[in-house]
């Protein structure tokens, strides 16, 4: 590391000798004229009677879903579940066979 200076030697970095004259106290910063004091934002007046939209006292009773049914969900979810098993088999089979492919192309 280099000395601010430009002198390759340590002195920048020594203590300073303690039998030194002390070096005279820097001046007072002149400090800033005081500001008025932030007071809080002005007070609201209060809002009309009627501000408020008008509100439907009882709304309707929320309507009950269809039944459900359970064996021909489960009928469904196992014909999708075979048709995607059977498209990841095919899938898979035809990589098998590119990658046999070029790896008898890339030996032979």
């Amino acid at each position: 590391m280099s000395s601010p200076t430009g002198v390759p030697d340590d002195a920048y970095w020594q203590r300073p000798d303690p039998d030194s004259a002390r070096p005279a106290p820097e001046p007072e910063a002149p400090r800033p004229t005081p500001e008025p004091e932030y007071q809080g934002p002005p007070r609201t007046g209060r809002p009309s009677a009627n501000w408020r939209p008008p509100t439907i006292a009882h709304p309707p009773p929320p309507r009950s879903l269809p039944p459900q049914n359970m064996d021909a969900l489960d009928e469904a979810e196992g014909s999708a579940r075979t048709v995607t098993y059977g498209v990841g088999l095919v899938a898979g089979a035809i990589a098998l066979i590119l990658l046999c492919l070029l790896c008898a192309r890339m030996i032979f």
